[in-house]
């Protein structure tokens, strides 16, 4: 993860939540410092991943003592103490929430990514993430994933050349698309297509592209067209692929799988802050 990214995500995010200032712990604590701790702890079994971005949430805030005790990829039951922060009790309650919201989640795509790659049960085939992933949070979705043991597909339309449906509909063709990309582009970068039909994989193959996705495909489709893939082309499968009917696509001879539902609709893991007293 780029910190220098994540960083200024993080002080949008506490902005967001603080505002002009933390009107209730201001009149409770006025301006003392008072010297205080507090731990994270699971309530859910899972995989933790965060605890280097809920650090980076309370530095944010101010002077800290951040002790992890369960690392990122490692696993979580109810009652785990992840980590602790001591810090002046302002800190602890100004980054309270933002630093739950992140690991919370970050958490759950995590154990969500493992899930997948079990419930596949083959390793030939890497799963990897989409750009369904919330507004402002996609950098941490996106660790996440890796924490959890997938990979990531691309971050935005900027860093890879991804030719769907409706470029295609508008150009009139993957021919045509092709076409014109390969006169603008570099000869580093490669070129993906989506395809829904045997056609279409046939024409992506004669245009020349680097990847080739099977979008919305049956199993027994993807089969089929898997054959008229040349072996030098990379061979993506997405959309409607849940958790139920992952294990169908196991031995279609694609290269990735890529799961929306990774992020899109991801449930929180349950974690509490609890103040220690001492």
């Amino acid at each position: 993860m780029n910190t220098t990214v994540a960083r200024k995500k993080i002080a949008e995010f506490l902005l967001e939540d603080i505002g002009t200032g933390d009107v209730c712990s201001s009149a409770v604590f006025g301006d003392q410092t008072l010297e205080k701790e507090a731990m994270f702890v699971a309530k859910s079994s899972g995989i933790v991943a965060g605890v280097d971005v809920a650090k980076l949430v309370f530095e944010e805030l101010g002077d800290v003592k951040f002790e992890a005790h369960i690392e990122d990829g490692c696993g979580m039951r109810p009652g785990d103490v992840i980590a602790r922060v001591h810090a002046d009790v302002k800190v602890l309650l100004a980054g309270e929430r933002v630093a739950l919201n992140l690991l919370q989640r970050m958490s759950a795509v995590a154990l969500n990514t493992k899930l997948a790659i079990e419930k596949l049960g083959d390793p030939t085939i890497r799963i990897c993430d989409t750009r369904k992933t919330a507004p402002g949070l996609r950098i941490f979705d996106k660790a996440a994933v890796r924490i959890g043991g997938g990979y990531n597909h691309r971050f935005g339309l900027y860093d890879a050349l991804m030719l769907k449906d409706n470029h295609i509909a508008f150009s009139g063709s993957i021919t045509a698309s092709v076409k014109k990309l390969r006169s603008k582009i570099g000869h580093t970068q490669k070129i993906e297509v989506e395809v829904t039909n045997e056609d279409q994989v046939l024409e992506a193959v004669d245009a020349g592209v680097d990847i080739i996705m099977f979008d919305n495909c049956a199993p027994s489709q993807v089969k089929r067209m898997r054959v008229l893939v040349p072996e030098y082309i990379i061979i993506e499968c997405s959309g409607s692929i849940t958790l139920e009917n992952l294990r169908q696509f196991a031995n279609t001879g694609v290269d990735y799988i890529s799961l929306g539902f990774l992020t899109h609709s991801v449930k929180a893991l349950d974690i509490s802050f609890q103040a220690l007293d001492f």
